[in-house]
Parts: C-alpha cells; structure tokens; sequence
C-alpha cells in the first residue's frame, strides 16, 4: 500500500508493483489541457490517479489486458477523490475503440525486449514488449490521438533509441528527459513525448537527477513530485 499527499494505492494484485518510474511518468508528462487522457497497461492505476489530480477537467481512461490489474486499479479509483472522472477498461489496447480521440496518451510499456520471460506469465505480460510491441504502441498513438495531441512514456534509455526509430515519421519527437538515478552515473530511464503532428520537431531535451551524490534527494527531483510524495 502507498500512501500519497491525495490518495492511496495497493498493488497487492499487480504483477508489476508501484515504481518510481510511474511516478516520474505520471508528474513529468505534460497533459495541460488535455480533455480526454489515456493510460494505457494501467497497472494498479497509478498513473491515471496522478493525471486526475493534475488536471481537473479531464476524462481519463485506464486499460489493461491483465484482470487482476484492472481488479486493482478500480479498487483504488474507487477510493479516490476521482472516481467519476477515470474509466478502468478490461482489453487489448490494440483492439480498443473509443469514441472518440484522446489528446494525451500515457503509457509505462513493457520494455525487456531480448531478456528471457519470467515463467510467471502474468509478469511476463506486464515486463515483456511482446504483450505490447514498439509499433503497437505507435500506431495506437497514430490511431487515438488528437491533432497535436500527445503520447509520454518512459523507457530504459538502451531501449529509448529503438523506440525513437519505431516511431520516425509517425510521431514526432517533442521532448526527452534523461533521468540519471545518482549525480554522476549515466542516465538508467529516458522520458520521451511524441506528437501527433504533420512535421518534425526540433525536440527540448534536458536530463533529471533524482539522489545527489551525498544521496538525498535533488531538488528538482522534489519540485518534480512533491505534488504526490508525503515526504516532500
């Protein structure tokens, strides 16, 4: 169970527990603006909780293909101050039709491309890009976007560039944040944003340090959550 400044998440049920990466998705993703957002492998629900409370005027629906996680995530969207405002969806992200499109998709995917499957195949579902490939994700984000709309997710920066290529032509790159865990060691996540647009980007590119290198937190780690963290 993690407690947060505006809700609470138990993810007793997930094969893949509350990370830090979710959290990072969920507060750096810029979704001002948005109407209608996407969360797409849900998970517990977190990232949806966090888009509800940063933007109060949007509908977000959150869709997993695991029954347990979607299980979940209602539990804890029923908790929240948000309910009426998140749709949790049962299905394959790539056979789902909404009705109408979204201007902001938001997606922590499966990333261990070449690793062998867990003989759990339910975390094998949620670990392995094999449940959700690179060009799925694309094309969902080519089909359900809105003109100008936005598609955010986070990957392990080795995976990052494969992403990137799977995506030229289609979406366009706006933004990319290296997330170094520890000052002074390479970046281990990247933050991307892609936009539904008809030409390429010049995209703004920075990085994010989360320890220093006496081990407390950064600051800008601290503005970056401190809308979510307790401790901050």
């Amino acid at each position: 169970m993690f407690e947060f400044k505006q809700f609470v998440v138990d993810d007793a049920l997930c094969a893949m527990k509350v990370g830090t990466d979710a959290v990072l998705l969920g507060a750096w993703a810029n979704i001002d603006g948005a109407h209608r957002i996407l969360d797409v492998g849900t998970g517990s629900g977190i990232i949806a909780l966090m888009a509800a409370q940063r933007n109060h005027n949007a509908d977000i629906t959150a869709i997993d293909v695991v029954e347990d996680a979607v299980r979940q995530a209602q539990s804890n969207v029923d908790s929240s101050p948000w309910r009426e405002r998140i749709a949790v969806r049962l299905g394959d992200i790539v056979d789902y039709k909404a009705d109408s499109s979204f201007d902001a998709i938001l997606s922590n995917p499966p990333y261990f491309l070449n690793s062998l499957h867990s003989p759990d195949e339910v975390r094998s579902i949620a670990r392995h890009s094999s449940s959700l490939s690179y060009d799925d994700l694309v094309s969902v984000g080519c089909r359900m976007l809105s003109d100008g709309g936005r598609m955010c997710v986070i990957l392990p920066t080795e995976c990052a560039s494969q992403f990137r290529r799977v995506a030229y032509d289609r979406l366009w790159l706006s933004r990319l944040t290296d997330v170094v865990t520890r000052h002074g060691e390479p970046p281990r996540r990247t933050l991307m944003e892609f936009v539904r647009c008809d030409m390429p980007l010049m995209p703004r590119c920075d990085m994010l340090t989360i320890y220093g290198s006496s081990g407390e937190y950064t600051e800008e780690y601290r503005r970056l959550t401190q809308q979510f963290y307790i401790k901050f």
